[in-house]
C-alpha cells in the first residue's frame, strides 16, 4: 500500500488518499489515471490491458490494490 500511496502523491500531492471517490470527486483525472497506469506496471510489475482501465478500478486505493492483487 505504501508503494502505492507514494505514486499516488507523485502525481497529486496534495490527493485525499482517504477518499473512496478518487475520480468522482476530482483527485483524479483521465490524465493521472494513464500516469497512474504506467507507474503501476513499472512498479508493481503488473500487466494492465484496456478492460482494466475502468472507474471503479482507480476511485479508491483499495480498488487499485485489488486490480494489482488480481495481476499477480
Amino acid at each position: 500500500m505504501e508503494k502505492l500511496i507514494e505514486i499516488l502523491k507523485g502525481i497529486r500531492p496534495n490527493i485525499n488518499i482517504e477518499s473512496t471517490t478518487l475520480i468522482d470527486d476530482g483527485e483524479l483525472d483521465s490524465f493521472d489515471i494513464v500516469t497512474l497506469v504506467s507507474e503501476i506496471i513499472d512498479a508493481f510489475g503488473v500487466e494492465l490491458s484496456v478492460d482494466d482501465i475502468l472507474p471503479e478500478n482507480f476511485n479508491s486505493i483499495e480498488a487499485m490494490l485489488k486490480l494489482i492483487e488480481s495481476k499477480k
